[in-house]
């Protein structure tokens, strides 16, 4: 404490190793001078990064383009050069500010990474479910797919969706999660699809003609494929036919399965007719009820003694 004049102020003294230090602690807030030539190399390497990320992107499509499908190789490509432009932006960061490590770099991405991972689910999800999608391929571009109540050829994959054309000519997003966590037919799978046509024909009729003209009519049939042969199959006593499944194999496009069945329909129908085998309606039995059958009773009775009512006369 000193005393000066009338008035009194209190001083305090540290030690002389504490004021070093509060000094060092005080110098360590300090931000270090940025450098108008370190900013410039910074941004330099940024746009070398950029651009040596382009042509990498072309390169990597060019090549995964030989030995993949189209929509593979456009998305990789795409993820390498993405990758290669954030090493450019954190390596011109890391010259630009010397005074920011690598490490701290990557751990402020590692906590940027969880808000976005938290933000965006299922923009992740259906990034990383295209992914899958596109290394596994269950289909590519082309293929004719079903999932849910979308149905239709699949033009391209991309990292968010799978764009589907429906049949009727609609253009579907079907997000890339969606494909990945459902049941999905791919009718284009394989060479061949197999088609079951129902015939009925009369109790009275020779079943083995009947069976033998349905499948020579087949065979002729444009479309229909040889190997596996058509079936001619029994299937069930019916109230009025006999029916059997008549099954063939054809091409797998929706187009080309449904033109085969109506050829197929139209060629047996025609070699049955002109064999003279009856296919007959489907014969349906009408019971009436109590109240039906006395007022037809009651009718029949004022028609045969003459007493009808007035208005019938």
């Amino acid at each position: 404490m000193l005393v000066t004049g009338s008035s009194l102020r209190w001083v305090t003294v540290a030690p002389e190793g504490e004021s070093r230090e509060l000094s060092r602690a005080g110098s360590g807030l300090e931000l270090p001078a940025i450098e108008p030539r370190q900013l410039a190399i910074g941004a330099g390497v940024v746009v070398v990064g950029i651009l040596l990320a382009r042509l990498v992107r072309v390169m990597v499509r060019w090549w995964l383009a030989r030995r993949h499908t189209p929509s593979y190789a456009r998305v990789f490509s795409t993820l390498a050069a993405f990758l290669l432009g954030a090493l450019a932006v954190g390596a011109g960061l890391t010259v630009a500010f010397p005074s920011v490590q690598p490490v701290d770099v990557l751990g402020g991405l590692g906590i940027v990474s969880v808000a976005i991972g938290i933000a965006f689910q299922n923009v992740l999800a259906n990034l990383f479910a295209g992914v899958i999608i596109l290394v596994r391929e269950p289909f590519t571009a082309g293929d004719q797919i079903a999932v849910g109540a979308t149905q239709g050829t699949v033009e391209e994959v991309n990292l968010r969706e799978t764009v589907v054309r429906t049949f009727d000519g609609r253009r579907v997003l079907v997000p890339n999660s969606t494909v990945h966590g459902e049941v999905l037919t791919v009718q284009t799978g394989y060479a061949h699809i197999r088609t079951t046509v129902t015939i009925g024909v009369d109790y009275s009729t020779d079943l083995g003609r009947a069976r033998s003209i349905a499948l020579d009519a087949v065979r002729r049939v444009p479309g229909v494929a040889d190997d596996p042969p058509p079936e001619c199959l029994l299937t069930e006593l019916a109230p009025s036919t006999i029916n059997f499944d008549l099954r063939f194999w054809s091409g797998a496009r929706q187009l080309e399965a449904l033109e085969t069945r109506d050829r197929v329909i139209e060629t047996v129908a025609r070699a049955l007719i002109d064999a003279k085998i009856d296919m007959p309606a489907d014969i349906r039995v009408v019971q009436p009820s109590p109240d039906l059958l006395a007022a037809i009773h009651r009718r029949s009775a004022e028609e045969r003694t003459g007493d009808r009512p007035d208005e019938d006369r």
